[in-house]
């Protein structure tokens, strides 16, 4: 972990919530020939632009693309169903989609330059998914394009893995950021000391463990969100037979039991599971806790069953000034992830 050079918290800087107000998206087209959907590219291409035309309509969206042949593929998708004057092509090669975690970690002051670029080591959840050198490196590109501040922090880190409440407090899970197979040499003590310099956060809420499926080794945008400053939802599966009962209602039980640094409790949402989903003998990783928060709007991942009526209205009243939008991911989470891991916000300065 880089320590030579004043951090980002020394500074001034610290990561916003999610709620608050973007300047613009950031997605990053995925390649047809790609590793995440494989051989279903084109069955995934309705729920990309139904989340593309909704973060459109709510923000400026800003999409990497491989080559000047991705961006007039995609241009031509687009142009019929979003509003293109608010949707910017980024010539940032990507090995994957999953900008949530390959993506820049912005971070904000009230002092001028406003916004700076966290550039977190990435490699893949732990080596999985060989290559990932071109994802490595679009957090330093992008900061590159923007003309921002720039810190490497000098450790591995995707923003999936982290949710923050804009207040000082920041969810995460055991089962992710403590796996040897991102920072071995790096102490739960050394990894927490990493969040508070580079993130701005006081207080790490740790959870457990992550939903069955989930490749990522437990991911909390999978399971927990921040949707204010002292709530938070959460899934829960209250089938006892299901694989994931019981780390979910142990991660349940847990924020039952936390309190904000000033000693304000959290109140906890329950978020319902979605019905079981298996494809070629593995279980997808499907959650509604997967949404994803733009300025006027929930993008909601929805499976086509019952959960999903009941999880629209709990976040309708979560954000009662933003439009709850559903959007079919059955063909999505073949890709294992849906909204929250395609995107990334940037605030607005």
């Amino acid at each position: 972990m880089k320590e030579a050079e004043p951090t980002p918290r020394a500074l001034g800087y610290a990561m916003p919530a999610e709620w608050e107000p973007h300047e613009a998206t950031w997605i990053s087209w995925p390649d047809p020939a790609g590793q995440s959907f494989p051989d279903s590219y084109d069955r995934v291409v309705p729920a990309l632009l139904s989340m593309a035309t909704a973060i459109a309509e709510s923000e400026i969206l800003r999409i990497n693309v491989r080559s000047t042949e991705q961006e007039r593929e995609v241009r031509s998708l687009l142009s019929s169903v979003a509003p293109m004057e608010r949707v910017e092509f980024y010539p940032i090669p990507t090995n994957e989609p999953w900008c949530r975690d390959h993506g820049p970690i912005f971070v904000k002051r009230a002092a001028s330059p406003t916004l700076a670029i966290n550039d977190f080591g990435y490699n893949a959840w732990g080596g999985k998914y060989p290559p990932f050198d071109a994802d490595d490196v679009v957090p330093t590109k992008i900061a590159g394009l923007l003309q921002l501040p720039l810190f490497l922090p000098g450790f591995i880190l995707e923003g999936g893995s982290v949710d923050p409440n804009g207040a000082g407090a920041l969810l995460t899970t055991e089962s992710c950021l403590l796996h040897p197979n991102r920072n071995p040499g790096l102490s739960r003590a050394g990894i927490e000391r990493g969040l508070r310099d580079y993130l701005g956060v006081d207080q790490i809420l740790w959870l457990g463990d992550g939903i069955e499926g989930d490749d990522t080794d437990g991911h909390v945008d999978d399971i927990s969100r921040f949707v204010s400053r002292s709530t938070v939802v959460t899934v829960t599966e209250p089938d006892t037979g299901d694989c994931n009962h019981r780390p979910l209602e142990a991660n349940l039980q847990r924020l039952r039991g936390m309190k904000l640094a000033d000693g304000t409790p959290l109140t906890v949402v329950e978020l319902p599971m979605p019905a079981r989903i298996d494809r070629e003998e593995l279980r997808l990783p499907a959650s509604h806790a997967n949404f994803y928060i733009a300025n006027s709007a929930v993008l909601l991942p929805a499976f086509g069953g019952s959960s999903d009526e009941v999880a629209a209205s709990l976040l309708g009243d979560l954000f009662p000034n933003r439009k709850i939008i559903p959007i079919d991911c059955r063909e999505l989470i073949w890709g294992l992830g849906a909204f929250h891991c395609l995107t990334q916000q940037q605030p607005a300065t």
